[in-house]
Parts: C-alpha cells; structure tokens; sequence
C-alpha cells in the first residue's frame, strides 16, 4: 500500500493518471459517447439533472455512470487507504451557490475543464479562448487568496454524514440498472432518458462504470485537479499537478489521431460554440467559483467520495445549477450562448467577486 501511495504522490503518479483520462476519454467517445465529449464533469452532470427530471430539456436526459463511477471510486480508494474521513461545516451554503453558478458558466462556454482539454485535444479551437477564460478566472481567485481567502476549516463529523453522498450515489447507480433506457421511449418509470441529442449518445454501461471507477481510484490518490494545477503554477510555480494535465492533452491527442477524432478549427466543432467573448467569460466565472470552492469538478467529486460533505454540496449546487441554466435560458447550444445566458455570467461573477471579498481578511 505504501510504494503505491508514494508512487501517486509523485510526479510520474500524476502523470499517470492524466494520461490514463487522456487514453480512455476519446475511447469512451469511440464507444458511444458524445463528439469531444468521452468525459465531461459539468455535462455528465447536467445530463444527470435532466434524467432525474430536473431540467426540460429533452435531448440533455442521460444517467451518466462516469459521473457515479467517480465518486464510488474515489470512495473505495478512501476506504483502502485509510483516508476516508468525514468532514464538513466549512460555509455549505455558500458552496451550493458557488457550484450552481459554476455550472452556468461551465453550460455557456458548453463544457468543464476537462472537456476543455479534450475539445482541444480533438481540434477544437474554441477550446483555447475557453482555457484562457479559466486561466483567469483562476488567477482572479489566486488573487483573494493572496488578501487571506477562507470559507474556514471544515471540522470532523460522524461517519454516517460521510457515507451519505457515496450512498446517494450508489442508489442512482441502482437505479440505472433496475431502469434502463428503453429504445425510442423518453421515459421509464422513473427516470427521463433522451431519445435523439447528446443525452441519446452514451457507451456501454460496463464500459463507462469501469473506466470511471479506476479513474476515481486514481484521482483520489493523486489529488488530480485541473483547477488546482493551474492555481499552484500561478501562486507557487509549483509544476507537479500541471503535468497530469499535460498528460491528459497530450495522450488525448495522439488516441484522437489514431481513432480519426481529431478535426481542427473553430467552425461546426461539436456540441460548440464559436462566441468567444461567452467561450471566454463563462469559463472565467467557472474558473473563479471552482478556485473559490477549492477544486475543479472533477476534484470535488473525488472529495465527496472520502467523506467531504461540502464537496458533496457543491456537486448538488452544480447538478441544481444545471437545472437552472436549461430552465431559465442560461445554457448555451451549438447556435450561441441562451437567451439569459448573458444575465447569468453577470450575476455570477457579482455573487463570486462578493464572497472573494467577504471572506477575505484584508476585506
């Protein structure tokens, strides 16, 4: 247990795991997946949203097992390693809010930080105006913590409170099983599935629980967060998370060429937009609230699987957030940003330049 322990903690560990993400993401796409979209935090998560009945949106309806595979995995790795730790109490509130609005602005630019990278690893360049929409919305927050930013220590709780999330979970899992997709139908008898669109387009359930659970195994061990490598190359210089990152685009990269998935340019890139001034500002709002938060989605989920309940809050605020952005107008589609969707990059960026201001020190 403790050569692999110090093997994820190191920079070959990282680098591991994001060529492992970068191997089967354009895999998963291969299997069935959407286009540039083998795995994306935000999406899966908003497809979640629809499938539970949250949002209306009939062709973004899909229990997604990546993002269910995530978190028991992460949960199983907690457990081997002894590091399941339940814990909460650090501004709960506060992080629901910073994850809904983080998935609206994750659902204007059309994607999380990892889809990001993907959609640039598979020629997509408006991938590269919303990864500089990232970069600075995180350095905004690098700058809060530099005045003393803290949503304050989160305190030991009880193991059920830890156990509740993963369990959550694991009762969606179930779920898919006991009610699976019938072909053509919108609906079973509890769960909403879509019949055409991205939410019609998913890989093999085995598949997909099978390479999430390893990928959450990893992660839980190697602290991979997108966020957080971009955070400590801009505070610290410090470099050993962003080549898991590095990893992640370059594998990615060489499996789209060898499986025909690499298409280069800006226009009719799928499941995209090419309104840069919204690809840029919504991944910026995204970038500052998961700096806020302390983590990328992807990140979260892995600490909500060890027993973090306010990692598990903001996953909630991101999944009711998605919720919000399709009933409201705030998502975008591959025609440009909704109709509200400029109304909710605005409040958002009011709601999370306010909380990095109250909760710093030199407020």
């Amino acid at each position: 247990m403790g050569k692999w322990k110090n093997f994820f903690a190191s920079s070959w560990g990282i680098i591991a795991v994001g060529a492992f993400i970068g191997l089967f993401a354009p895999l998963l796409q291969k299997w069935g997946n959407p286009p540039n979209m083998g795995i994306c935090v935000a999406c899966m998560e908003r497809d979640i949203a629809g499938a539970l009945g949250l949002h209306r949106a009939a062709v973004v309806q899909y229990l997604r097992p990546e993002i269910l595979g995530f978190v028991l995995g992460s949960f199983l790795a907690a457990l081997a390693f002894k590091e399941f730790k339940p814990r909460g109490g650090s501004a709960p509130v506060i992080r629901f809010f910073l994850g809904i609005f983080a998935m609206i602005g994750a659902l204007v630019f059309l994607g999380c930080p990892w889809r990001a990278l993907l959609r640039l690893a598979g020629g997509d360049g408006n991938a590269i105006v919303g990864l500089l929409g990232l970069i600075f919305g995180i350095w905004l927050g690098t700058l809060f913590f530099k005045r003393g930013y803290s949503l304050g220590r989160s305190t030991s709780s009880s193991a059920l409170a830890g156990y509740i999330f993963p369990l959550f979970i694991l009762g969606l899992l179930v779920l898919r099983f006991i009610y699976p997709p019938l072909e053509g139908a919108p609906k079973n008898d509890v769960l909403f599935y879509s019949v055409k669109g991205p939410g019609a387009m998913y890989a093999p359930l085995l598949a997909s629980l099978g390479v999430a659970l390893v990928i959450g195994f990893l992660a839980q061990r190697s602290r991979f967060c997108t966020m957080g490598a971009f955070r400590d190359l801009l505070l610290f210089g410090q470099k050993h998370l962003f080549w898991g990152v590095v990893a992640l685009v370059v594998v990615a990269f060489g499996m789209n060429l060898v499986l025909g998935q690499f298409h280069p340019g800006f226009a009719h890139q799928p499941i995209a937009h090419d309104q840069h001034f919204w690809n840029f500002a919504g991944m910026a709002l995204a970038g500052l609230a998961f700096a806020l938060a302390g983590g990328c989605p992807g990140r979260q989920l892995f600490l909500a699987g060890e027993g973090d309940g306010d990692a598990g809050i903001f996953v909630l605020g991101m999944i009711i957030g998605a919720a919000f952005a399709h009933n409201f107008g705030l998502a975008s589609s591959p025609k440009g940003i909704g109709v509200h969707g400029m109304a909710g990059v605005i409040v958002g960026f009011i709601f999370c330049l306010w909380v990095g201001f109250a909760q710093s020190k030199k407020s």
